[in-house]
């Protein structure tokens, strides 16, 4: 029903309040007399009345206008006045009427009868007028009362109702259609709807509630041209408009006409505002007869129109929610896709750091170079989900590149070909001057068909060794970090040939030098085994030649033991043979001794040296060994102590062994402590090792000297002040019986003394009670 002149109202319609009407009485009576009488009372007490002369005219008065009070006679033709009270009080079971009988019945029976059809009050004729006023206005102010307040609970629970869907639910047209539903039930009118404003102020009804007999407005666009104009303005500032009786108000001719066309007897409307803007009306229609609006009535739309006001501004709040949360979305949506896209490069970029570093560790635990550049094609594939992967090793002199390390997947590749680089010139100028390219074949190949190559430079500081080439179907073009991994796999190739050469060229040379060692060790075995022969028969010889002395003038034995050299206090009866024969037995004792040490050493490091481990009880077998050298101290003025813990476990070990590595301590110490110096054997245990301490004063062995004391052959520079000669083979004879019985050696030097620990394990203790266990 588009450009209708629905909203033109004249401005005197806008009221508020709405007056509140005096009572409407109706009277049934077929006494016209009887009729006219009730009519002036009512009249005079300034009620409103009208009259029905039997029952089937009451009730259809009572349905076009509902009464507040019917005034019934009992005694009717037809329809006597129980019969229609009854009717009357099915009628508005739900908001009664109140009846009041007036009849000449005065007998019980007819009372009781009255009341239970649903009388309110009982009057007896002839009629008492002050008792009749009384009785209407209790009975009229009671009902008032009564219906007040079950229209305010009717209004409060419709207000509730709307108030908790509001709460409840944010479906707009869910809230909309329940408020025009139950407004409608409660005015008991027979149209509600919702008209809302369209920008140039025309309008669609969006809701809806309205009786079976009347047809429907539901989505009708209603335009009126002036509405603008002349009642927007009352509408924003909350008047409402109501019309009693289209047909005597004061209206536009098109309006009446609008209305009219509708059926609409009755009409009252309210503004909804959103704030200052008009959104639209709450209107209800009264299509059977005209009606007077109430005041209550009124305010139930105003309070309405509020919570609907509010219910639109929190649908459209809603909206502006759902909207942003779709934009929202949308975003999220996005940022979720581009922070896919980065976790799948970054994925991508761990699983070329994963393969860059597991190459790296392939280059650095291993010095096959087969072994990881196989590897590497195979990772590159695997990495970059190429088809083949191939290095080739170049040729500069021959110009010739081999393709030697290969693995393939879905393109068939070129193991084991060798290409002349003059072939492909333009290639291989810019792989010989390390540069990186990509390309796909021109030709369709009969295996491979088309497809696209990477080729990367290996190279070094002396130039381009080789390549690598991944070859891929030809729509593959690797990005700029797939080429970064590539040459960085193409680095570690080239630290991997690197290495793997110089280790091959470092093994041999190893291999030589274990071969001159070899010989060295045969060498030094050979002429150390022919030198005992004649060196046994020197010392024959000496022995002999001592015996021989011996029977003369001097004690040779004796002689022999001191340090004698021909010297200016020899005494002159000294026969000169005597020095030369001391001289004689000493070198020949210390040819024995290199000889004997070199055989020892070489036994030791070609595992040869058979040990005999058995159980020696320190406090007795240290002293023995000690005992020799006190009298050498002695000899050369030093003193020697021994220190000994108390309760000493048993120690199991190599009784030659030890006595050995003893034996050179205490004979160095003896060498190199000056007169009037001391030197100290120190023996201790501890939860775990047991130790030997060997401590000599008057010397010091500078810090640099440490790591090479116990090389073979190597002696102290400046540290025999006395020339006593050695040959360099004690300590490193001592340091490596150390280490075949299982211990540790350590050299200190401090505030004029020179100390060497020896510490033996656990494992190499037993304990007393059971000494057997060992």
């Amino acid at each position: 029903m588009a450009d209708t002149c629905f909203d033109s109202m004249p401005d005197l319609a806008f009221v508020s309040p709405l007056p509140q009407a005096s009572s409407l009485i109706l009277i049934v009576d077929d006494d016209p007399v009887m009729r006219d009488l009730l009519h002036q009372v009512m009249k005079q007490e300034g009620y409103q009345v009208i009259e029905a002369s039997d029952g089937e005219a009451a009730i259809t008065q009572f349905q076009q206008v509902r009464p507040d009070l019917v005034l019934l006679d009992a005694v009717m033709p037809e329809m006597d006045g129980f019969l229609c009270c009854e009717m009357l009080t099915r009628l508005t079971s739900k908001h009664p009427v109140p009846v009041l009988m007036i009849t000449g019945l005065n007998d019980t029976e007819s009372v009781d009868r009255a009341f239970a059809v649903g009388a309110t009050d009982y009057i007896t004729k002839p009629v008492h007028w002050a008792v009749l006023r009384q009785r209407v206005r209790r009975i009229l102010h009671t009902n008032q009362v009564a219906t007040e307040l079950q229209q305010q609970t009717e209004r409060e629970r419709l207000v509730g109702t709307i108030a908790h869907r509001i709460r409840q639910s944010l479906h707009l047209e869910e809230i909309l259609n329940t408020a025009v539903t139950e407004v409608r039930s409660l005015l008991q009118v027979d149209r509600v709807l919702i008209y809302q404003f369209h920008p140039d102020w025309s309008g669609s009804v969006v809701v809806e509630s309205v009786s079976a007999n009347y047809w429907s407005l539901l989505g009708e666009v209603i335009r009126d041209p002036c509405f603008e104009t002349n009642w927007q303005r009352q509408f924003e500032q909350g008047h409402l408009n109501a019309i009693d009786d289209v047909s005597t108000a004061d209206l536009l001719p098109c309006y009446v006409d609008l209305l009219s066309s509708l059926r609409v007897r009755a009409s009252l409307a309210v503004p909804i505002l959103q704030g200052e803007k008009l959104w639209g009306l709450l209107i209800a229609h009264h299509c059977t007869a005209p009606r007077q609006w109430l005041s209550w009535e009124g305010d139930l739309l105003r309070q309405l129109s509020t919570q609907l006001a509010i219910a639109i501004h929190q649908s459209e709040l809603y909206q502006q929610v759902q909207q942003f949360n779709n934009e929202l979305e949308m975003l999220l949506q996005e940022r979720t896709k581009e922070l896919w896209q980065r976790t799948i490069e970054l994925q991508r970029a761990f699983d070329f750091e994963a393969t860059l570093r597991q190459t790296t560790n392939h280059v650095r635990d291993s010095l096959d170079e087969s072994q990881i550049l196989q590897t590497v094609v195979k990772e590159l594939v695997t990495a970059l989900n190429a088809g083949c992967c191939n290095l080739a090793l170049y040729n500069l002199e021959q110009q010739t590149s081999s393709v030697t390390y290969e693995y393939s997947e879905s393109i068939i590749g070129y193991h084991g070909r060798i290409v002349a680089m003059a072939t492909c010139p333009e290639l291989y100028q810019q792989l010989v001057e390390g540069q990186s390219f990509q390309f796909c074949s021109l030709t369709q190949h009969p295996n491979r068909g088309r497809v696209s190559m990477f080729a990367c430079p290996i190279t070094t500081t002396q130039g381009t060794i080789g390549d690598l080439w991944l070859i891929s179907p030809a729509d593959r073009i690797l990005d700029d970090s797939e080429i970064n991994l590539v040459q960085q796999i193409a680095n570690q190739c080239t630290i991997a040939i690197r290495q793997s050469r110089l280790y091959q060229a470092a093994q041999a040379q190893v291999t030589e030098l274990e071969r001159l060692n070899h010989l060295k060790d045969d060498f030094l075995s050979t002429i150390s085994h022919e030198l005992r022969s004649p060196i046994s028969n020197m010392r024959l010889a000496i022995q002999m030649l001592e015996q021989y002395l011996g029977s003369g003038k001097f004690n040779i034995a004796q002689s022999t033991t001191q340090n004698i050299a021909p010297s200016s206090t020899t005494p002159p009866d000294y026969p000169r043979s005597l020095v030369y024969l001391k001289i004689l037995k000493n070198e020949c004792e210390r040819e024995i001794g290199l000889i004997n040490d070199l055989l020892d050493l070489q036994k030791l490091e070609t595992k040869h040296q058979v040990f005999d481990f058995t159980m020696i009880l320190l406090e007795d077998w240290i002293p023995q060994v000690v005992f020799p050298y006190r009298e050498r101290a002695e000899q050369r003025q030093q003193t020697l102590h021994l220190h000994l813990a108390p309760n000493l476990p048993p120690l199991l070990s190599d009784t030659a062994s030890l006595q050995r590595i003893l034996g050179e301590l205490l004979h160095n110490a003896c060498k190199y402590t000056p007169p009037n110096g001391a030197i100290s054997v120190t023996v201790s245990a501890t939860s775990d090792t047991i130790v030997l301490r060997v401590t000599n004063s008057g010397v010091e062995i500078p810090d640099t000297e440490f790591s090479r004391i116990f090389e073979k052959f190597y002696r102290i520079p400046s540290s025999d002040p006395w020339q006593q000669g050695g040959t360099g083979l004690g300590l490193a004879l001592v340091k490596r019986l150390v280490n075949h019985l299982g211990g540790q050696i350590m050299v200190g030097t401090g505030d004029g003394q020179t100390h060497f620990t020896l510490e033996l394990p656990q494992s190499l203790v037993v304990t007393r009670a059971d000494p057997q266990e060992a």
